[in-house]
């Protein structure tokens, strides 16, 4: 009995610290979502972090501030969704097999 808790123990170490890991590079990989037909442009890091956003030219110039209002929160909620799922994938990688279907660990 001692035996296989020192050993769940090990590999709960093991998966913290490769989770720390990966959450560290996750600040680093980005993704990109667009909206009004690429009129804007939003990148966000994988911490679900906006790092940068493009707007072009003439729908600034266009004058319809509403629109542009409208199509920079649809391109950030798509960035932050798409960088959601790009963090979940990364760690879930990592717990894959030594966590049950179903069991829900609050951070994870």
């Amino acid at each position: 009995m001692k035996g296989n808790l020192q050993g769940m123990m090990k590999q709960i170490q093991k998966m913290q610290a490769e989770m720390a890991k990966v959450q560290a590079e996750l600040e680093n990989k980005t993704v990109s979502a667009e909206s009004g037909g690429g009129m804007v442009k939003a990148v966000a890091n994988g911490k679900k972090e906006i790092i940068s956003l493009e707007i072009e030219d003439e729908i600034i110039n266009g004058g319809d501030k509403e629109m542009l209002e409208d199509l920079v929160v649809a391109a950030v909620n798509k960035a932050l969704e798409e960088a959601g799922k790009m963090a979940e994938d990364e760690l879930g990688n990592i717990t894959k097999g030594m966590i049950p279907p179903g069991f829900n660990i609050p951070g994870l």
